[in-house]
């Protein structure tokens, strides 16, 4: 990697880009905490291409200028680190057009493009070894010894994601349905919770598989079994399973320790983990079956903040995550950029 210098009070800066929409941060190369941040709402649209950096450069370049007119910046930027949900699988055209966009806009001279699991590990866990579990409506895990990442899952909600909140709420419904017809495995108070949110329960597949976005309407049940998990034993097994899949998904990736080694932090982010005690209760179980050397923390890692951490350690030449073609790739600009605030 090219080495340009550390230039202290040079901005940096971290984006987030998710199903949420799009989350900005100004920063300085030796600032612990953002000047400033910024959030569009629209998410970036993905299209036959992947993700549109077109969409994104339309929301991202405007918010930047603000943010700097904001802090009396000259319109440069040192160095970026963008983090993208699918960036891994859908992000050829980011990392085909953002580097010479953000170099002509900002005179950008390194640019760092992540998954969103990369950018999580990094607000969660930095540059140390370790491994990070991302559970939302999907769920990944992602670990490094500092020399290569290892991933588990996040192949989406019909190859995997086990443990995540559309498998969650997948099984939730399908113990309802049981319940419905019948057959063993049901649960009543599923059954009822599915009538209240859904309707008469016959109706389910006719307002479920027309939907293009399946896996949030599944996931949007995850959180009645946990309501029901405290007094409904089938519901208190579907959580226990998922735990048992977060924890095999951790233990997959997190790297080895040796004897006499610290352990190693295991780090929980996504919005399914703010479905509380639960499941936190059997996943810290299942955690310290399969990981007992291992040190988790729960609820911790912001992409967003990792974004900047990764733009701060390029600007000063201490990246120490490992590169992967699309994972975490960085890309170096030539020295003299133009500038356009056009």
């Amino acid at each position: 990697m090219e080495s340009h210098g550390h230039v202290p009070g040079a901005f940096v800066l971290g984006v987030d880009s998710g199903g949420s929409g799009l989350r900005v941060a100004l920063g300085t190369v030796d600032g612990e905490a953002p000047l400033a941040t910024s959030a569009c709402a629209e998410p970036v649209r993905t299209g036959p291409l992947g993700i549109d950096a077109a969409h994104l450069l339309d929301q991202l370049l405007p918010t930047v200028r603000h943010l700097l007119s904001r802090h009396g910046g000259d319109g440069r930027i040192a160095t970026a680190a963008i983090g993208a949900a699918g960036m891994a699988t859908l992000g050829d055209q980011l990392r085909a057009e953002l580097p010479a966009a953000l170099a002509a806009a900002f005179g950008l001279r390194q640019l760092a493009l992540a998954a969103d699991a990369v950018t999580a590990y990094a607000g969660a866990v930095g540059q140390r070894p370790g491994a990070v579990v991302a559970a939302g409506t999907g769920l990944i895990a992602l670990g490094t010894d500092l020399t290569r990442w290892r991933r588990a899952d996040g192949w989406g909600h019909l190859l995997g994601d086990s443990g995540g909140g559309a498998w969650i709420g997948r099984a939730g419904l399908d113990a309802a349905m049981r319940a419905h017809d019948g057959r063993r495995g049901g649960s009543p108070a599923l059954l009822a919770r599915l009538e209240t949110v859904f309707g008469p329960a016959p109706g389910l597949p006719g307002l479920l598989y027309p939907r293009t976005d399946r896996p949030a309407v599944l996931a949007s049940f995850a959180p009645e079994v946990a309501a029901c998990a405290a007094h409904d034993p089938v519901a208190e097994g579907i959580l226990r399973d998922a735990a048992g899949h977060i924890a095999e998904a951790a233990a997959a990736v997190c790297p080895k320790a040796g004897a006499g080694d610290a352990a190693y932090e295991v780090a929980l982010t996504g919005g399914l983990f703010r479905m509380g005690e639960p499941l936190l209760v059997p996943l810290r179980e299942a955690l310290k079956r399969q990981l007992p050397q291992a040190r988790t923390v729960p609820g911790s890692g912001d992409p967003l903040i990792g974004s900047l951490r990764i733009a701060q350690a390029l600007a000063r030449d201490r990246l120490r995550l490992p590169l992967h073609p699309t994972l975490l790739r960085v890309t170096v600009s030539p020295k003299e950029p133009g500038i356009s605030q056009g």
